[in-house]
């Protein structure tokens, strides 16, 4: 019994570990954007869909709340908040990186090709996942069944 006790405390070590360094990586990539959202807004605007109203306010703002997420992802007791805000954050951008495939906008140094933009839309919802799991949201799809 110890060994079967220990060896699941290994694996929950392993599952802290793999969730810190993924908590890690995703808040240096909102950071980068939110640094690209107040750097160059003008880039970022030319993908936001005309239907968004103030567009360059929301722009700043969005800029703003992925850098306070990104901090928030790694600081424990706002971590679980952090995940679910930066998931809709990330399902709500969704139509930008949309338009921005469909209307072939450049946005240089992000190639503009389908081999980008294929691929960026298929794992948005990789990055909502990501965004949950990393936080403790959810632990799927490696959740152990407690009954045996």
């Amino acid at each position: 019994m110890p060994h079967v006790l220990f060896g699941l405390m290994q694996s929950d070590l392993g599952n802290s570990r793999t969730r810190a360094v993924m908590r890690y990586v995703l808040a240096a990539f909102f950071m980068a954007a939110g640094v690209a959202h107040l750097w160059v807004p003008d880039k970022l605007l030319a993908i936001t869909p005309s239907w968004v109203p103030f567009a360059a306010q929301i722009i700043l703002i969005t800029g703003v709340c992925e850098i306070a997420g990104a901090i928030a992802l790694v600081t424990k007791p706002l971590r679980w908040w952090a995940g679910i805000a930066l998931a809709l954050y990330a399902l709500c951008v969704w139509p930008a990186n949309i338009k921005h495939a469909i209307d072939g906008v450049d946005l240089s140094p992000i190639p503009n090709s389908w081999l980008y933009h294929g691929p960026r839309l298929a794992l948005q919802p990789v990055i909502i996942w990501w965004a949950l799991y990393c936080a403790g949201v959810i632990d799927w799809p490696w959740r152990r069944d407690k009954r045996g």
